[in-house]
């Protein structure tokens, strides 16, 4: 998930290197391309439409909303409601049939890619430039030939959440810089049965990016470039806690759509590498007291002899359709949302927003619920946060194939050094040349 930061980490606000040039849910009276174009009211006001992704259970969402209708009365945003797995898809249907919905979020930068590549978003320069983003992080990310398409709300990172209750009980004291064979000697040796219950040591999600995205971050390896030998070492890590049952096996998470809330949430992984994203659904659930994880932060592992904490990350952004039906409200909602009402308002409910400032720094971590220990505060110093995949003309693509590797690599099909070089032949012969 990053770009130049220099406001330093004096504040916990991450230092990010440089990017390559780059709560109602409404239900939708709509066919199956979505959509819905703005529409101006008997009364003058205006209503805004805005897509977004299982509205329920991302609160920023709401937050953002909720900030911008009582900064603006005349304006009501109705959600364009999309489940997560269908996003891009829908998203990518919805803009291919000329729907109106005025903004369009930008779930990742490979989304952003593909759409700004095919006409398909509203240039807002202007936007940016009449904006103070001097301490906006990820907004590289959306640079386009020094044209933008959208500006970053949020701004995400990954980390190592981990279960106190069973570093405790196990006598384990998690360590302020783990090495990945620090790591999974831990997830094995955490891995056990809890009241009849197999609790895994680990949990690794099903993105490509676990392994990936990381290992790409920590070795200056180019995901866009065809040679992927280096993602042999995390591949050997990842299968070998899998072969050793020290974390679900991909095969059976992926056929039983694993949740890694869920899985946390419930006590059945003692450690899970995530983005913090993942912080505002628990502070969301405990509030709830639909769960009773008692749950603390780390550093991401880093690679032997590494000094510092490097991590990937991304940022999240809004995006004018090019179609809208009301151009000028959504650029004032994306400008909104970029800024400092929209920063303090997704803090709020645990989000780590793209503005960093001092004030906000500090109102996220003043959430009821946040861990308040040193090292869970370390965690969101890093060091360099590198962008999870590169922008480019081709990043759509090499994403398709590293992510279809990624499966026969993770489920035996092919092993480590067949699904590398498929990699590599694959994205030179297919998209390179």
């Amino acid at each position: 998930m990053i770009a130049s930061n220099s406001a330093g980490r004096a504040q916990g606000r991450p230092r990010f290197i440089g990017y390559t040039g780059v709560a109602v849910v409404l239900a939708l009276a709509v066919t199956a391309c979505g959509g819905g174009s703005g529409e101006k009211t008997s009364d003058g006001n205006v209503t805004l439409t805005v897509s977004v992704w299982n509205l329920a259970k991302t609160p920023e969402f709401t937050a953002l909303f909720d900030a911008f209708q009582r900064a603006n009365p005349g304006i009501k945003i109705k959600p364009v409601d999309i489940l997560a797995d269908d996003y891009a898809d829908k998203v990518t249907t919805m803009l291919a049939g000329g729907d109106e919905t005025d903004v369009i979020t930008m779930k990742n930068v490979t989304d952003y890619s593909r759409y700004s590549s095919r006409g398909q978003l509203l240039e807002i320069t202007d936007v940016v430039r009449s904006t103070d983003t001097s301490k906006l992080a990820g907004l590289p990310a959306f640079n386009v030939k020094d044209k933008y398409y959208a500006l970053p709300f949020r701004q995400d990172f990954w980390l190592l959440y981990y279960n106190k209750k069973y570093f405790e009980k196990a006598g384990v004291t998690m360590p302020p810089q783990l090495t990945w064979d620090e790591y999974a000697k831990l997830a094995r040796s955490l891995t056990h049965d809890e009241g009849g219950k197999k609790v895994y040591g680990t949990y690794h999600h099903t993105w490509r990016s676990v392994v990936q995205a990381i290992s790409a971050a920590q070795t200056g390896g180019d995901q866009l470039s065809g040679d992927y030998s280096f993602f042999r070492d995390q591949y050997e890590m990842a299968l070998g806690l899998q072969k050793d049952g020290a974390t679900l096996d991909f095969g059976t998470a992926k056929a039983q759509k694993s949740d890694y809330r869920p899985i946390f949430e419930s006590g059945a992984t003692a450690m899970l590498p995530m983005g913090t994203w993942y912080i505002s659904g628990i502070l969301g659930q405990k509030q709830k007291g639909a769960t009773d994880v008692d749950w603390a932060l780390a550093p991401m592992p880093q690679r032997q002899g590494a000094t510092g904490i490097t991590t990937f990350g991304s940022p999240t952004a809004f995006a004018v359709n090019k179609r809208a039906a009301h151009a000028d409200v959504a650029k004032k909602f994306v400008q909104f949302a970029a800024g400092q009402a929209g920063a303090e308002a997704v803090s709020k409910v645990g989000v780590v927003p793209a503005l960093q400032t001092p004030e906000i720094t500090q109102a996220y971590f003043s959430n009821a619920g946040m861990p308040t220990d040193e090292l869970s505060k370390k965690a969101f110093q890093p060091d360099k946060v590198v962008l999870e995949m590169p922008v480019s003309e081709h990043t759509s693509d090499v994403d398709t194939i590293l992510n279809e590797e990624h499966e026969l690599i993770m489920v035996g099909d092919k092993s480590i050094d067949e699904g590398i070089r498929s990699m590599g032949d694959r994205v030179k012969s297919e998209v390179l040349n």
